[in-house]
């Protein structure tokens, strides 16, 4: 399981969501191995006096946080980082020095789904790549 949040001048949101939403969940799907019909993604437009980064970015600027179960490699982890950037930067042009990713793991039985703890889910798909 992975939830996208993804952070942005309502601008950049409104010219690139949906080559954003394809690039992340490629990258999802490559490195993870994860299913394709597996999307979760929120949007999270912000005005610009709603959005603080550094002058070295530009308004592009994206933050990236990736909530998923623990298990994967650091390789697996790593891999699906440089991707995001790569499909990001191949898709909409946005440079790798506008995003940043964050990836925050929990153990499944800090997850409920569909009206159970996720450690008691049968799962479609490996974790543990």
């Amino acid at each position: 399981m992975s939830q996208i949040k993804i952070y942005a001048l309502q601008t950049t949101i409104e010219q690139f969501r949906n080559q954003l939403s394809h690039g992340i969940h490629k990258a999802l799907i490559e490195s993870l191995d994860y299913p394709i019909e597996k999307k979760f993604q929120r949007f999270i437009a912000l005005a610009e006096e709603d959005f603080i980064y550094p002058n070295d970015r530009s308004q592009h600027y994206l933050i990236i946080e990736i909530s998923m179960f623990e298990g994967r490699s650091t390789e697996a982890k790593k891999r699906l980082i440089q991707n995001i950037f790569t499909y990001i930067q191949q898709q909409c042009g946005i440079s790798t020095q506008d995003i940043e990713i964050t990836i925050f793991e929990t153990p499944k039985c800090n997850w409920g789904i569909r009206g159970q703890h996720a450690d008691e889910l049968q799962l479609n798909y490996q974790v543990d790549v």
